[in-house]
């Protein structure tokens, strides 16, 4: 691809675990700032969608565009598709690879985007995704429907060893690339028939979702030093 990839990064003013929480100092940056100065740092373009005012009179930043999510797109139970769909429609090419970069996994790294457009651009993927490593005893669980108990995966595993059992991942929500052409056309994240992954550890997969979680991610950052 001739264009440069596109970050898109969603930030939106409601909160109910913790409010406020994308404007919430990180660091000595707000919390929506590092996914920002991450898709930078990977070579991307950056397009903010937020219905934050704060965020959309401030200051103009070389290489990201601001864009005004309508207030129909900004609810506690509005989907991540519609948000993507708007974006698209209104300030991304349609070549163009585009990544999605959730504000409130602030401790993936450049490299972890790097790697997903790799995996992506290698070939023979809808979507990659960033994982984080998971308790394989879930291979053993299943739904129950009326009184019948239906195994999530392959029956066997309900009975075996646990330390017999595959290794598990599950989507931390840091990392998501596609094409734009792709999404315009499936319309939503969950058609892609073809899944890749790259995994991520779990210290760099927290989700912010409370005052607890700002503080370990803090005290991460705080960790890493100032070239984390």
């Amino acid at each position: 691809m001739s264009l440069p990839p596109v970050a898109l990064v969603p930030v939106r003013a409601g909160s109910k675990g913790l409010p406020g929480k994308n404007l919430a100092p990180l660091a000595g940056r707000p919390l929506w700032r590092h996914a920002v100065d991450q898709g930078l740092a990977a070579g991307a373009r950056v397009v903010v969608s937020t219905d934050i005012a704060a965020i959309l009179a401030g200051p103009e930043t070389p290489g990201v565009t601001l864009l005004r999510r309508p207030a129909a797109l900004a609810g506690d139970d509005t989907p991540m598709d519609p948000v993507i769909a708007h974006a698209l429609e209104t300030a991304i090419p349609g070549g163009a690879l585009v990544i999605l970069l959730q504000a409130t996994s602030p401790l993936r790294l450049p490299e972890d985007i790097a790697r997903a457009v790799a995996t992506w651009r290698r070939g023979g993927f809808d979507l990659v995704l960033s994982a984080a490593p998971a308790d394989p005893g879930v291979l053993k669980w299943g739904r129950a429907e009326g009184d019948r108990f239906l195994p999530l995966a392959d029956p066997a595993f309900c009975f075996a060893n646990r330390q017999a059992l595959p290794a598990v991942w599950r989507p931390n929500g840091a990392v998501y690339v596609f094409s734009a052409g792709w999404f315009r056309a499936a319309g939503r994240l969950s058609a892609a028939r073809s899944i890749g992954m790259v995994g991520m550890p779990a210290e760099r997969s927290l989700d912010i979702d409370s005052a607890a979680d700002l503080a370990r991610a803090e005290a991460e950052l705080s960790r890493r030093g100032p070239t984390g």
